[in-house]
């Protein structure tokens, strides 16, 4: 539990480096990341290298005892390569290219541009490789914000023709088989023919779409790979990181970790929460908290892309500059997202930035410091959480004491079936990733810890199993499905796609028939101006729930545990296999889960009210208060640090109950 801050000396006067970084140490600072957007510095002419000004400040930093992750700059090629070459430009989907001015305008298929980054940060890395107070290097910044991940560019399509040739083997009668060509008369004779799948007079073809998603998620891998087995050469005992993001599922972040050696994302609760799906209520609710199981949900997605190693790189420490409105946080709340992060098993909470930019696109964008140089709110937070985290670490007597994770339940989520919904979602108000957000809320609001996982994950000693978004049938997940004795809940549209973005022959769930003997023979989208009540049968209080926007009609033997009026039903169960066959509304789901978490003998099940969370962590149990109503913890809990009593924005740490 150490914690950390961005800084950018760059940008400041030389004769206040010194000062800063003493007081980066006061205020119990251990980490600064640096560097990742200062190319035009390093080599302001090309061939022509100024790292001195680089030097200077490591060396600061190191003489104070931080510890320094320095960052490529590759996210901000400077304006003289994008001159020379431009042919590193991205092109969006409306085929117009990305002008330079900003950030994270290159197309991750140029060669050109790979060539020029393996340039950069070999020059970088044989320069500062063994520099001692460099303990860690970022790639790059970021991957595919502002939609960068999709380019539509000559060499995105030379590459996509490549890769479609491996793919199906050169044989280009099973790439018009598996992508169902003859329809609408699109069989290709060559792989020359194919086009990339954007300006098309209407939809594209969505098995094409889906396989150039494929591809351009691998081309982040094989960029990143690029840059990492450099950093291996020069620096092989230190870590290597990105910094991933929320609320981002555009390329396949597994794949790109496989070469990395911790995970972490950018935290910004109040940022995001403006930019989603939220409805009104939910966004006047939360603004100045974030949603309570937003920053969680990606604490738990990253600490298994990153097999247990994880950080939050950039925490929001007041108003962004960025969302459509940038409310202040609460008093207090920076505090508690940066203990929320430990509870969840966070090596690092980094704060962005240490001094707030009085220029240039971010200036509205807070830090740890006012542009005045002052303390702002965010400062005397991440101190008091220093001193903190200092106090609890002094009554931590083993590392698993505060690292251990308690196995409960697994949580499956898969990229790329995301990326098939989002291509056909069947229905515009269809967020799939809002909607395995709305599952895992449902999981946390009966006290339980949550492990977010790929599909392909070892899934031994849980006790429950719930797939979210899984609609791409996957034969590692049905052989752990089929070999284990936990509870497993399948939500909607599970398995219903093959790997080739086609209709199981046997129809939905496809494969997970094996499991469950049901098929699922008609779907409906349904606009949000529609509800549907299901009254639970057989039940003597006569509970009810709401459905919204997706309905599956399945033919079983099975009975349902809801109808509706209409005979619908809702909510089947065979032995252990629990499948949810419609979208619901938060509170039902809410209901729905508990209900199927409570049967469960092997989980220790303790509803959360109103706006309280909680998570295990070693040792310890948190407790963080979103809402607005006072959170009593039972007088018998024994206190590690806070009260009994939880006003918004506060947080508790009890010992564990045994």
């Amino acid at each position: 539990m150490k914690l950390g801050v961005c800084y950018y000396p760059e940008q400041w006067s030389e004769d206040i480096w010194k000062q800063d970084a003493a007081e980066m140490v006061a205020a119990g600072i251990e980490w600064v990341r640096i560097g990742e957007f200062a190319w035009s510095r390093y080599e302001p002419n090309p061939g022509e290298y100024q790292w001195e000004w680089l030097q200077r400040s490591l060396d600061i930093l190191g003489d104070a005892g931080l510890k320094v992750v320095l960052g490529t700059p590759t996210a901000t090629p400077p304006k003289w390569l994008m001159d020379q070459h431009d042919d590193i430009i991205a092109v969006d989907e409306a085929g117009n290219p990305r002008n330079y001015g900003s950030r994270r305008h290159y197309c991750f298929s140029s060669e050109t541009y790979r060539t020029h980054c393996r340039r950069i940060v070999t020059e970088m890395a044989s320069k500062f490789g063994k520099h001692p107070a460099i303990k860690a290097w970022q790639t790059d910044n970021e991957y595919g914000c502002h939609d960068t991940i999709l380019s539509y560019s000559t060499m995105a399509l030379e590459g996509f023709r490549e890769w479609c040739r491996d793919r199906f083997n050169d044989d280009i009668s099973a790439l018009n088989t598996a992508w169902g060509n003859v329809f609408w008369s699109m069989e290709f004779r060559d792989f020359d023919e194919i086009e990339l799948p954007n300006l098309t007079v209407t939809e594209s073809n969505p098995a094409h779409r889906l396989d150039f998603w494929r591809y351009s998620s691998g081309c982040v891998a094989s960029y990143n790979k690029l840059q990492a087995d450099i950093l291996r050469e020069y620096s092989p005992s230190l870590d290597l990181i990105h910094n991933y993001m929320g609320n981002f599922t555009d390329f396949d972040h597994h794949d790109v970790q496989a070469d990395l050696d911790i995970a972490s994302w950018d935290s910004y609760p109040l940022g995001f929460l403006d930019w989603s799906t939220y409805n009104e209520q939910e966004k006047r609710q939360w603004m100045r908290t974030g949603h309570p199981d937003f920053a969680a949900f990606h604490h738990d997605l990253y600490r298994g892309v990153g097999k247990g190693r994880w950080w939050v790189m950039e925490q929001q420490p007041g108003p962004v500059n960025w969302a459509p409105h940038n409310p202040s946080p609460l008093d207090g709340m920076v505090r508690l997202w940066s203990w929320e992060a430990f509870a969840h098993g966070a090596e690092v909470v980094s704060y962005f930035r240490w001094r707030q930019a009085p220029f240039a696109q971010e200036q509205m964008h807070s830090g740890l410091k006012r542009p005045d140089n002052v303390d702002d709110q965010g400062m005397l937070e991440a101190k008091q959480t220093a001193s903190e985290v200092q106090l609890l670490m002094s009554q931590s007597t083993t590392e698993a004491d505060s690292t251990h994770m308690h196995k409960e339940v697994a949580f499956i989520f898969d990229y790329v079936s995301d990326w098939s919904l989002r291509v056909q979602p069947q229905g515009n108000n269809y967020n799939p990733l809002h909607w395995a957000i709305s599952i895992y809320t449902a999981c946390r609001k009966v006290g339980v810890n949550v492990d977010i996982l790929p599909p392909h994950a070892d899934l031994t000693g849980y006790a429950t199993i719930v797939i979210a978004n899984q609609q791409l049938e996957h034969d590692g997940l049905l052989q752990s499905l089929k070999s284990s004795d936990a509870q497993i809940i399948l939500g909607p549209r599970s398995f219903s796609k093959t790997q080739q973005y086609q209709i199981p022959k046997t129809l939905a769930p496809g494969s997970l028939q094996s499991l469950i003997p049901l098929k699922v023979v008609r779907v409906e989208s349904l606009a949000d101006f529609w509800s549907d009540d299901v009254n639970k049968l057989n039940a003597s209080n006569q509970q009810s729930l709401t459905v919204k926007r997706w309905r599956e009609f399945v033919e079983t033997d099975l009975a349902p545990k809801y109808k509706s009026a209409d005979g619908w039903g809702l909510a089947y169960q065979h032995n252990n296999i629990h499948y949810i066959n419609a979208c619901l509304e938060q509170d039902s789901l809410n209901l729905l889960l508990q209900e199927i978490l409570l049967n469960n003998d092997a989980l220790t099940v303790k509803p959360c009210l109103g706006g309280l969370r909680q998570q295990k962590i070693g040792k310890w149990q948190f407790f963080f208060n979103y809402g607005p109503e006072e959170q009593s913890l039972p007088n018998h809990r024994q206190l590690v640090l806070g009260t009994h009593n939880l006003a918004q924005g506060e947080l508790a740490i009890c010992l564990n109950e045994k």
